[in-house]
């Protein structure tokens, strides 16, 4: 029995944000119910020989390495268990927060999904503003924009391909049909530091010692800047704003950056007991939503840190009126941190450490 691998038909979606992430939740391709398993008229000797092609391509994917020691090797995701048999040469990204990193490793990451083009937080490509110009130098494919396509995903004839487990790049919904390609790997970047998410995909695509010398650089820069760093008035809210729905993304301290604020000697104010945030997008531990007569009672820090934000998302929360009472606009303690920080990865958080210290070097 065959199966009906890529959908054609279904619908283009529209979103609600224009940081596509931050919005409601992103509709992936699926395979339309009316879809069936159908028996294939293929001639016998046809369908045998078409058989036997397939499984000689797909087994060219997993021929074992003889000149390195260290394949194969076993990962294990959400999915379970999974056995690459030698290091990935066309790596396929779906998420374009994973991309950055896989850059950063020097990984052959050679495709990778995009969000909106000429957003605040991407360039003209669709690809995030603190590595495209790194993507365009390595000639990175743009697959898409924002809805997963497995076509255009086979047609790069990836032999590794890589999706988030959560967040509206995720091409979850996609397992199945992106599994039948090639070896797919779900990550889950919401838990964890960049650091960790380097470390993890250093060891799937055997760029450990780049993932290393990588955080052995920005520790060094981190240390220093943390000399030269004087702090705010503790404890602080981390958020994304978004001045026309008037509504942010709290960072959580299992948040990347959350990890790293207090990597630097920052403390994350807690959310009062009574909160009960609205969620989208699948469970997620890095963010918290806030809007209404939420967004006020969420936003309790002595101070405010804004991520993916410029100066002039900063002056518009000052001049909210839902948020003109609370101790971080009364006292003026609202700094924007950049476009670029959206998502961390090296070379976002190697911007925010030189941001930090011009706000607050001493």
């Amino acid at each position: 029995m065959l199966r009906c691998l890529v959908s054609t038909t279904a619908p283009q979606i529209s979103l609600n944000c224009p940081l596509c992430f931050t919005g409601s939740a992103m509709k992936m391709r699926r395979i339309p119910s009316q879809i069936r398993e159908i028996t294939p008229v293929t001639p016998p000797m046809i369908l045998r020989a078409a058989m036997t092609a397939a499984t000689l391509f797909f087994c060219s994917f997993i021929t074992p390495s003889h000149a390195d020691s260290d394949w194969p090797r076993t990962v294990t995701d959400i999915k379970g268990s999974h056995v690459l048999a030698q290091a990935p040469v066309r790596i396929v990204s779906t998420s374009v927060t994973l991309t950055g990193s896989l850059l950063a490793l020097d990984a052959p990451v050679i495709a990778s999904g995009a969000t909106t083009p000429n957003n605040r937080v991407a360039d003209s490509q669709g690809f995030l503003r603190q590595w495209g110009k790194i993507a365009k130098q390595r000639h990175l494919t743009r697959l898409y924009i924002g809805e997963a396509n497995a076509e255009a995903i086979a047609a790069q004839m990836p032999d590794l391909i890589l999706i988030s487990a959560t967040g509206g790049d995720s091409a979850l919904p996609l397992y199945d049909q992106l599994s039948a390609i090639a070896p797919t790997l779900v990550i889950n970047y919401d838990d964890k530091s960049w650091q960790q998410l380097l470390t993890q995909l250093g060891t799937i695509t055997g760029h450990e010692k780049q993932a290393a010398a990588r955080i052995a650089e920005f520790n060094a820069q981190l240390a220093k800047a943390r000399q030269h760093i004087t702090l705010p008035p503790q404890p602080v809210s981390a958020l994304v704003y978004t001045p026309a729905a008037h509504s942010a993304n709290l960072w959580t301290s299992e948040s990347a950056q959350g990890q790293m604020l207090h990597q630097l000697g920052f403390q994350l104010a807690s959310l009062p007991e009574t909160l009960k945030p609205s969620t989208s997008m699948g469970k997620r531990h890095d963010i918290v939503q806030l809007g209404g007569e939420n967004l006020a009672s969420g936003l309790n820090g002595q101070s405010l840190l804004l991520f993916a934000n410029n100066d002039q998302d900063a002056t518009a929360l000052s001049h909210d009126p839902l948020l003109a009472h609370i101790p971080a606009v009364q006292h003026h303690q609202v700094w924007a941190l950049g476009t670029e920080t959206f998502r961390l990865d090296y070379y976002s958080a190697t911007l925010i450490l030189e941001r930090l210290t011009t706000l607050f070097g001493s």
